[in-house]
C-alpha cells in the first residue's frame, strides 16, 4: 500500500515517496445492495487499493421534480425517482460500510453531490474529501468542502482552465490541501480523448500534486498516468461490467483491478531516481563483454 494513507498532505516535495495512492471508485456500482458493496470493498482490498470511494446524493436537492417524474425503466420502478432512490444508501448502510471498512482495514470516503450530503458525510471520521467533476463549478459547495481542511481530490472533467483556476483559488483561500485529478467525463472514455499530458499542464500551472481519474475500460492509461507522475489514480470498479448501471461499462472487473494495482506498484521500482550508476552486477558482465582501451 502507498504511504499516503498515513500522510494525507499529498503535497509534492523533493524527496517525497513516488508511491501512487490508488482509489477504487465503487460509486453507485453497488446498485443499492449492501452485500454487493461489501464484495466490492473486499475486491478492492484484495487487489491492494489504498481506499474505496462512494457517492452520496440528496435526490430532491440534486434533481428537479420534473426530472424525477420522468419515466425510466429500472429494477426499482418506472420513474427517474425510483431509479435514483434505489441506488442511494442512507445512514444504516453507511454505518455498516464504516464498520466493515474498519474491520477489513481499508479507508473509505465519498464524493457528495450537494451540501446536505457533504454535511452527512461529515458525521463520519473520513480522512479525505472528493469533488466530482459535476460539482467543480459550484462555488458555494466547493467552499463548504474546502472549509473542512481535509485533503481533497478534485476531478477536473468538463472543466476549462478558468474553471480550475476558480476551484484552486477557493481551496487556497481556505488553506485546504488538494490534489487535481485530470478526468475525461465520458463513460467509457475513448483512449484517443484521454490527453494524459494535461497532468503536466495542471502540475505546472498550479504547482500542486496531480493524479488521474479514468473512465476507460482498459488498464494501460492509468499505468501510463502513473509513469507520467500521477500521485493518485482513481478507477471505477465493478463485479461484472454486464451489471445494471451507467458506470459499469467504464469500470474494472476483479482481474483488471489486480492487474492495474500490481503494475502501478512497479512504476516507482522501475523508474528509480534518475541517477546514472554503473552497478556492481554490471561490472562482472562488463569484464566479459567490453573491450577496454
Amino acid at each position: 500500500m502507498s504511504n499516503l494513507t498515513v500522510s494525507p498532505s499529498l503535497v509534492t516535495k523533493q524527496g517525497d515517496s513516488p508511491d501512487v495512492f490508488i482509489i477504487a471508485e465503487i460509486g453507485i456500482n453497488h446498485n443499492g445492495d449492501l452485500d454487493v458493496a461489501k464484495k466490492l470493498i473486499d475486491q478492492s482490498k484484495a487487489a491492494g487499493c489504498d481506499a474505496v470511494k462512494f457517492q452520496k446524493r440528496t435526490i430532491e436537492v440534486v434533481y428537479s421534480a420534473d426530472i424525477l417524474d420522468q419515466p425510466r425503466d429500472s429494477p426499482w420502478g418506472e420513474t427517474q425517482r425510483d431509479q435514483k432512490n434505489g441506488l442511494e444508501f442512507g445512514r444504516p448502510e453507511y454505518d455498516e460500510i464504516d464498520r466493515y471498512c474498519d474491520e477489513v482495514g481499508i479507508i473509505w470516503f465519498a464524493s457528495a453531490w450537494d451540501i446536505p450530503s457533504q454535511q452527512f458525510l461529515r458525521t463520519y471520521d473520513l480522512p479525505y474529501n472528493k469533488i466530482a467533476s459535476a460539482m467543480a463549478t459550484h462555488k458555494t459547495f466547493i467552499r463548504e468542502v474546502a472549509r473542512e481542511k481535509k485533503t481533497t481530490f478534485i476531478s477536473t472533467g468538463m472543466c476549462s482552465l478558468e474553471d480550475v483556476d476558480q476551484v484552486v483559488a477557493i481551496f487556497r483561500e481556505e488553506n485546504c490541501p488538494f490534489v487535481l485529478l485530470h478526468t475525461v467525463s465520458t463513460y467509457p472514455a475513448k483512449e484517443s480523448d484521454l490527453n494524459l499530458a494535461v497532468m503536466k499542464t495542471l502540475r505546472d500551472r498550479y504547482q500542486c500534486s496531480v493524479g488521474y481519474s479514468g473512465h476507460e475500460p482498459s488498464v494501460s492509461p492509468s499505468v501510463i498516468a502513473a509513469a507520467l507522475g500521477a500521485r493518485v489514480i482513481e478507477r471505477h470498479v465493478t463485479l461484472d461490467r454486464a451489471m445494471y448501471g451507467s458506470d459499469q461499462s467504464a469500470s474494472l472487473e476483479p482481474a483488471g483491478l489486480i492487474n492495474l494495482v500490481t503494475t502501478i506498484r512497479k512504476v516507482s521500482v522501475c523508474t528509480g531516481d534518475g541517477q546514472k550508476r554503473f552497478l556492481d552486477s554490471e561490472q562482472e558482465v562488463a569484464k566479459k563483454l567490453r573491450y577496454w582501451e
